[in-house]
């Protein structure tokens, strides 16, 4: 049933077209199974309802994206997918049924959007492939049923205009399934960010409320996508236009939007100044163009007018050294209407247990959106979503916000001429580096001797699986910050496992040659290095045990190849899926770090976070 109206329907039109009405209760346990349905409540619809969701491959069945002269099966009753159909109870469907099952549960089917067009300004944000881009120009939020400005967004909402017609009539489609499309998109978006969505929803009376840092409820790309960049801010970032964050010259910016493009305000410092501070809810010396506005803090609007503040990443995401991410303050308003700073005790009030870095933590962590704490003798609930913290044995409620803590344009010119300097002492540095070729910014790449144990032992690791391969040359990557980087994430990890040591490997990763300067100065980035599949995870970047592997996806350029041997992180790990951006969750808190094509024995990992790889080296043969 669910399958023949669109993959979804809410609860009570559900019972109404189930033979006899089924009773609520009795319906609850089978839409309560996670395997075979997600609940959500959408933004805007009071009721809960359920999108069917499926575990289940067929080989390559026509389904959408078929052209002429295809020598695959297009039949899914065939025997061998009746076989697969009957293991999941599944043979009554229909083709179209099954084709709507299979379209929302595997985002390996479904066109990509284009991250870039969602960023920037112009009629093609910062795609610079621009109409002869193959992903979709669309807006993501609207397919996610998330978009805010409705018809006057910037970015397209229509499917079926020539642009995007095209591309999808180029992969097979049929007119029918295109107008599909967008619910087939938002029922994907669901099934993905889950279950949670209703627990939040029950748990948080205000779910759709702001919080004071004016930032709606967000998923981890959408904070990608409006963060500004630190390598930009500092020395200057080497993915330049195609770099998926803002490039700014500030770690904030303030804009005002017109309905089709956002501008800059002109004051943007006397704005974070007077942001910074708890007490304000406005802003009455906005400069904006000729006009001098005012900005609603809690609403983010001026007028009628939307508001938004970019930012680079929260402090608590980056190590302690990294310079121009964002501190932020978290404060709660005590009974006399007086902002006070979790952790700091006052003389009226006892300090609270969790610190403004212990709350900031777990707001962008997302494991929970409650958090327990005490203060004095009194213990307390936090709500992320209400913006609230609650006496647990009084039930009184007070206010909290989320500032940021301000930072002058002298202090962001102070930061960028500070220089880091690296010496022998520095942290986690290799003994066998070259302590002479340790720059403050970037990588040096020192060519190892060919009768060293190093380039034996990369050399071994490599023709292991191609044996009969040539080396012409094997580098080592020096790059002292992303070393940092991944040092300090590595102890993350260990204090997250309980002290106990980490899983590190040594896995290869092919690329194309245009991609390398700018790994080894900034990491390995899958929205602008490309993915190697979508089979084990969307949202990260693909490592494999074997050279062989990973030399599928090497570029050949002037008879010669370059692969990288990365050491890799890959901590507690699970079998991936194509619908995952990030890790799943291992237990109700924390998440696993990493995800493989084979638990018992892995040899393709996906790595969604980039601070658990460093770029060792540099192989061409």
């Amino acid at each position: 049933l669910l399958c023949s109206s669109g993959g979804c329907l809410e609860q009570e039109e559900l019972r109404r077209r189930l033979p006899g009405r089924v009773a609520a209760e009795r319906l609850a346990p089978v839409l309560g199974d996670e395997r075979r349905f997600t609940l959500v409540q959408r933004p805007g619809e009071g009721a809960v309802g359920p999108v069917v969701r499926w575990a289940l491959t067929l080989p390559h069945s026509g389904l959408l994206t078929c052209r002429k002269e295809c020598r695959f099966v297009h039949n899914f009753h065939s025997d061998h997918n009746l076989c697969v159909l009957k293991q999941h109870g599944l043979e009554s469907l229909n083709s179209e049924e099954l084709r709507q099952l299979l379209l929302q549960n595997d985002p390996s089917l479904l066109p990509e959007v284009c991250l870039h067009y969602n960023k920037g300004d112009g009629q093609y944000g910062s795609c610079t492939f621009r109409k002869a881009c193959t992903k979709l120009h669309v807006c993501q939020y609207f397919l996610h049923g998330q978009c805010r400005f409705g018809s006057s967004c910037k970015r397209s909402h229509d499917l079926l205009t020539s642009e995007c017609y095209e591309k999808l009539e180029k992969q097979g489609m049929s007119a029918a399934i295109i107008k599909k499309l967008p619910s087939i998109y938002r029922n994907m978006y669901d099934i993905q960010t889950g279950n949670r969505n209703v627990e939040e929803a029950k748990s948080s009376p205000c779910k759709e409320r702001k919080d004071s840092s004016g930032r709606q409820p967000s998923t981890a790309v959408d904070d990608e996508l409006e963060q500004i960049c630190l390598y930009h801010l500092y020395k200057g970032c080497s993915f330049k236009d195609k770099c998926t964050r803002t490039h700014f010259r500030l770690p904030y910016r303030w804009q005002i939007s017109d309905g089709d493009s956002w501008s800059d305000f002109k004051n943007m410092e006397e704005i974070e100044k007077a942001y910074s501070d708890p007490r304000n809810t406005r802003f009455d010396r906005a400069v904006t163009g000729l006009m001098v506005t005012s900005i609603n803090f809690l609403s983010m609007d001026c007028g009628f007018k939307k508001v938004r503040r970019l930012s680079t990443a929260s402090s608590v995401s980056r190590p302690p050294h990294f310079i121009l991410t964002t501190k932020w303050i978290w404060y709660w308003k005590d009974e006399y209407g007086c902002w006070q700073e979790y952790g700091v005790k006052s003389d009226l009030h006892s300090a609270a247990t969790v610190s403004s870095e212990d709350l900031e933590k777990a707001y962008v962590a997302r494991c929970s959106p409650e958090l327990t704490f005490k203060a004095g003798k009194h213990e307390y609930q936090l709500s992320f979503g209400a913006m609230v913290q609650k006496n647990l044995r009084y039930t009184t409620q007070r206010e909290i916000c989320r500032r940021p803590k301000y930072v002058s344009q002298k202090e962001i010119e102070d930061a960028r001429t500070r220089s880091f300097k690296h010496t022998e002492e520095f942290r986690g540095i290799p003994a066998h580096w070259d302590k002479s070729a340790l720059p403050d910014v970037g990588f040096k790449l020192i060519e190892l001797d060919s009768s060293s144990p190093e380039y034996s032992e990369v050399k071994g690791n490599f023709q292991r699986t191609l044996p009969r391969t040539a080396i012409k040359r094997i580098c080592r990557v020096q790059n002292p910050s992303l070393w940092e980087l991944y040092q300090w994430q590595k102890e993350q990890m260990k204090k997250t496992n309980h002290g106990k040591a980490v899983d590190e490997r040594l896995l290869f990763h092919g690329t194309s040659e245009s991609y390398i300067d700018a790994i080894c100065q900034q990491n390995f980035d899958w929205r602008i290095c490309g993915l190697h599949g979508t089979v084990y995870g969307k949202g990260g970047s693909y490592f494999a045990r074997d050279a062989s592997y990973s030399d599928n996806y090497c570029e050949k350029r002037s008879d010669a190849k370059t692969m990288f041997l990365a050491r890799v992180l890959v901590g507690e790990f699970t079998t991936g899926s194509s619908s995952y951006v990030r890790p799943p969750l291992k237990d109700n808190q924390s998440f696993y770090d990493s995800c493989v094509n084979d638990s018992s024995n892995p040899s393709i990992f996906v790595i969604f976070e980039k601070y658990q790889i460093y770029p060792e080296y540099l192989i061409k043969y």
